[in-house]
């Protein structure tokens, strides 16, 4: 907020889980940002269960499970340095970053709203849970129940 009241995010962050819908939730940041100026974050967050599943099959659970997170990050790294390209080739005025961490996804979101000053996050209302969003509820509800800023959801 500046001194009139109106809302004017400068720091914006989007956690992807390289859906379609997180993908659609990122053009609608990027938009926010070419107009106001501000800096996104797109944040991938590898699910501790994932990393631990992979583990499990493995019989060395040391050297499976430092393999495994490396493996994972390099593969997010190189999905998140595509979408960013992607967005740099249409919008160069948009300052635009990723991260990856590894953890309970909404957990994550939220950390990192806190650590960065996010002042608005633009997240996928749906991802690629299917099923086990029945289970353990969502992602972006838990983060919208949770978030210090505001939190806008995309539907589409």
């Amino acid at each position: 907020m500046n001194g009139f009241g109106f809302f004017l995010p400068k720091r914006l962050l989007v956690p992807t889980d390289f859906s379609g819908y997180a993908h659609n939730a990122l053009w609608q940041a990027v938009a926010i940002a070419s107009t106001y100026r501000a800096a996104v974050i797109l944040l991938h967050v590898i699910g501790e269960e994932a990393a631990q599943y992979l583990t499990d099959l493995c019989l060395y659970d040391a050297v499976a499970n430092q393999l495994t997170r490396q493996q994972l990050s390099a593969a997010a790294a190189d999905k998140l340095q595509r979408q960013i390209n992607g967005v740099i080739e249409t919008h160069r005025d948009v300052d635009i970053s990723a991260e990856i961490k590894i953890g309970i996804p909404y957990d994550e979101i939220l950390k990192a709203q806190q650590d960065k000053g996010i002042d608005l996050i633009v997240l996928a209302a749906y991802g690629m849970t299917g099923i086990v969003k029945n289970l353990i509820g969502s992602v972006a509800e838990r983060v919208t129940r949770g978030a210090r800023c505001p939190v806008m959801l995309i539907r589409s």
